[in-house]
């Protein structure tokens, strides 16, 4: 068996589910490993914001169509409120 490398964001750690989904889908790896570490910190602020289990498993299949269209970043989104203070007004 392989071990497979998944890169981490710069303040956000790669969640169990979404790394589970990384590994099951290695074309999304692929895509994933080849963004910055502020993009893939985007996108993990943006998978584990959401309140609702529901939610978060449709940002994580989201997030794997997105990145094989090309899209790097999430769309509509202010940023991450932990590493942007700016970006925390948005999330009250």
């Amino acid at each position: 068996m392989t071990k497979k490398t998944i890169a981490t964001g710069v303040v956000h750690r790669v969640p169990a589910d979404l790394r589970k989904t990384l590994i099951s889908k290695p074309a999304v790896l692929e895509k994933w490993n080849s963004l910055t570490p502020l993009a893939r910190n985007e996108w993990i602020c943006w998978t584990t914001i959401v309140k609702k289990a529901e939610t978060r498993k449709e940002h994580i299949d989201r997030l794997c169509e997105d990145l094989l269209k090309g899209k790097r970043r999430p769309c509509c989104w202010p940023g991450c409120p932990h590493r942007r203070p700016s970006a925390q007004k948005w999330f009250k």
